[in-house]
C-alpha cells in the first residue's frame, strides 16, 4: 500500500481549480480515489454535484479520460466501455492495462442508478463503481434519498408542527452489493485516507466487479461549519453509524473497531440538519437512531465472526 510520501509523488487525476464549495468533502473523496489508482484509469461519472463542479464548460479538473452520462447510467456505460476495451485488446490494438472508475452520489447510486449498477455487477464487469455517500441529493437542492438518515431533516422532509424529517433509516446498499456474490464491496470514510487508499488498491487488483461506499459529509446539506467536516466523518465512525468493513469473496473484515463506542447523540449534534432532534419532545426518535446503530453494529459484528 502507498504511503503518503508515495501518493503525493503520483501524477494527479483531479486536479485545483474545480468549483466545488470550500471544504467539500466528496471532493476529497474523489481526490483520495484518484492518487490511489496506480494505473492509466478511465471515469465514468453520473450527473451529480461532483460532476457539474468538476466540468463547467469550458473547463475540466480531470487529467485523465472521463465520461460524463445521464444520473441514472453510469455502471451501464461504464460496462459498455470496459467490454469496448476487452474486444480491443482482444484483436492487439489495446496493449497496457486500463482500470475503470465508475463515480455516483448516494443520488445517482442508491436511487437513480441502482437498476444499472445491479446489473453492472450481476453480469460480472471488471469495474470499480465508488459511491460518494453524502446522504441526499445536494446538487438539486438537498432532497432526501435513501441514504438520508431517520429523522434528517431536508428540503423534501422537512421539520415543523406535523413532521419531523425524514421517517426511513438508510437504505444498507453496501449489504446489497454483497448479496450480489461480487468479489469485493467494502464502506470507508473520507477522513481514514490509510484504509481508503487500502481498499481502492486492493479493489483495483481485483478482477470483476467491485464497490466502495465512502461517506463524505457535505458541509450545505449537513449544516455544519466547512472546517469541522472531517470530525463528523470520524464521528460517524466512532458511534458506528458509518462502520468501515470490507468483504472479500464473502468474508467479512471490519477495519476499525472503537475502543469505546460513543453515544450516536455526539454525531446528531454536530450538524443542523438534526438540531430539532436535540429538543426534549425528539429524544424518544434519539433512542430509535441509537437503538437502529446497535442493531445494525451487532449483525455487522455476527457476520465478521467477533
Amino acid at each position: 500500500m502507498a504511503n503518503l510520501k508515495e501518493l503525493s509523488q503520483r501524477t494527479v487525476k483531479f486536479t485545483a481549480g474545480h468549483r466545488a464549495c470550500a471544504g467539500c468533502l466528496p471532493a476529497v473523496a474523489l481526490r483520495q480515489v484518484t492518487l490511489s489508482a496506480d494505473y492509466p484509469i478511465v471515469v465514468g461519472f453520473a450527473t451529480g454535484c461532483m460532476e457539474v463542479v468538476s466540468t463547467i464548460f469550458p473547463y475540466t479538473a480531470w487529467n485523465v479520460p472521463y465520461i460524463h452520462v445521464a444520473f441514472e447510467n453510469v455502471a451501464a456505460v461504464m460496462s459498455g466501455v470496459e467490454s469496448a476495451y476487452k474486444a480491443l485488446k482482444k484483436k492487439g490494438k489495446i496493449n497496457e492495462e486500463i482500470k475503470f472508475i465508475a463515480f455516483g452520489g448516494d443520488g445517482g447510486t442508491y436511487d437513480i442508478g441502482f437498476q444499472a449498477l445491479s446489473g453492472m455487477a450481476e453480469r460480472g464487469h471488471d469495474v470499480l463503481y465508488i459511491c460518494y455517500n453524502n446522504e441526499a441529493y445536494m446538487n438539486t437542492g438537498i432532497q432526501r434519498s435513501s441514504a438520508t438518515p431517520f429523522g434528517a431533516q431536508t428540503s423534501t422532509t422537512p421539520v415543523g408542527s406535523v413532521e419531523f424529517g425524514k421517517k426511513q433509516f438508510p437504505k444498507d446498499l453496501t449489504q446489497i452489493m454483497v448479496a450480489h456474490g461480487i468479489p469485493y464491496v467494502a464502506q470507508a470514510s473520507v477522513h481514514n485516507w490509510k484504509d481508503l487508499n487500502m481498499k481502492v488498491e486492493k479493489a483495483l487488483k481485483i478482477k470483476g466487479p467491485k464497490f466502495i461506499n465512502i461517506l463524505a459529509p457535505c458541509t450545505l446539506g449537513w449544516r455544519y461549519p466547512a472546517e469541522k467536516g472531517i470530525e463528523i466523518a470520524k464521528l460517524a465512525v466512532e458511534t458506528c453509524v458509518w462502520p468501515i468493513y470490507e468483504v472479500e469473496n464473502g468474508k467479512y473484515k471490519i477495519n476499525y473497531k472503537p475502543r469505546e463506542k460513543k453515544p450516536v447523540i455526539e454525531w446528531l449534534k454536530t450538524q443542523g440538519r438534526f438540531a430539532h432532534l436535540l429538543k426534549p419532545e425528539y429524544q424518544h426518535l434519539v433512542e430509535e437512531i441509537q437503538k437502529e446503530v446497535d442493531r445494525r453494529w451487532e449483525h455487522l459484528l455476527e457476520l465478521a465472526g467477533t
